[in-house]
């Protein structure tokens, strides 16, 4: 047993070091329960082995790192109307197209995914159930919802010239007054749907994306559902490309694609390197390979249009482990 004295100086360390204990911070905790928040990229921060594959995803079919508008112009000159297909992956199908003037397409929808569409130039009406048909010209994007049906036409004497979004692998259905276009392997039968589609709040059946580019306006939505969406990423005006060594980030299983709708967007893509997006231009970072978007050094601001599935759910976003998310 110790002695007074010595029990008096044990207890002053003790008591004297209880304030110092109790203003020392507790780490940090993950929010509660956060395993079963909803998707997103607000989750703590997990180190984790993400396969890459080696060498990387080469690019197939029409798809490659950059389609320019200018060569496909230049390749159907002389032609009233054509189609030239520049994406196809396991979700969307996705085509420029030229309309001559008078062209009217036939009346159809999808029955459980979104069509969509942005004009490069000319004008072109675009009906779609339940809404009042619309003239859309330059800088404009169309939203088809599900089960709706829409129709386009060429107005006025010059044709129109846009990008087109459909699902993959899926054939139309038309409403009862249309004549289906044939389909070699399919047969068109009359048959009862109660299925409607419709809008919200993140999903607009137009959108005029160069208003939107001229403004102070951010985070707007035109096209955003449980299987596509459509992010309008606006790129901020630079002076340099960001350093080498940044990366950006890659997705697992599925492409990045960004259709260059306001400014100029330059992209590094790995394996390929910076590729540089005049308007118009469709630039393709293929599955697992590292991506990173930015506006072109001294062009003003950008605004790539973003198609990727599954955003509402959550993508995972692979960052490198020593840059700041998304350098």
């Amino acid at each position: 047993m110790g002695s007074p004295t010595s029990i008096v100086i044990a207890l002053f360390l003790v008591l004297g070091a209880t304030p110092a204990l109790a203003q020392t911070p507790a780490p940090p905790q993950p929010p509660q329960n956060w395993w079963s928040q909803a998707g997103g990229e607000k989750g703590p921060a997990r180190i984790v082995w993400a396969a890459h594959k080696n060498p990387e995803t080469p690019y197939t079919g029409p798809n490659k790192p950059i389609w320019h508008i200018a060569d496909v112009l230049r390749a159907h000159q002389g032609q009233a109307r054509w189609e030239q297909q520049v994406l196809l992956t396991r979700d969307f199908d996705g085509r420029y197209v030229q309309m001559a003037p008078g062209d009217k397409t036939k009346c159809l929808f999808y029955a459980d995914d979104r069509a969509w569409g942005w004009v490069y130039s000319g004008q072109v009406k675009i009906t779609i159930d339940g809404q009042e048909p619309k003239i859309l010209s330059k800088g404009w994007v169309y939203n088809v919802a599900p089960r709706l049906s829409y129709c386009m036409q060429t107005v006025g004497s010059q044709p129109v010239v846009l990008f087109r979004i459909t699902p993959a692998g899926q054939v139309p259905s038309y409403p009862e007054s249309e004549t289906p276009a044939p389909i070699a392997g399919y047969t068109y039968e009359k048959v009862r749907i109660t299925s409607t589609g419709g809008y919200d709040s993140f999903n607009m059946p137009f959108f005029n994306v160069d208003e939107y580019g001229a403004s102070d306006r951010t985070g707007e939505r035109f096209l955003y559902d449980g299987h596509t969406s459509s992010n309008l990423n606006i790129g901020p005006p630079i002076t340099k490309l960001p350093p080498a060594t940044g990366w950006g980030h890659f997705h697992e299983n599925m492409p990045e694609v960004w259709l260059n709708v306001y400014g100029q967007v330059c992209a590094l893509i790995s394996g390929v390197g910076v590729v540089h997006g005049q308007y118009g231009d469709l630039i393709n970072a293929n599955d697992e390979r590292w991506h990173r978007a930015t506006s072109c050094p001294s062009t003003g601001r950008s605004i790539r249009m973003a198609i990727t599935p599954r955003s509402k759910e959550g993508q995972v976003h692979y960052f490198q482990i020593d840059q700041p998310p998304g350098n």
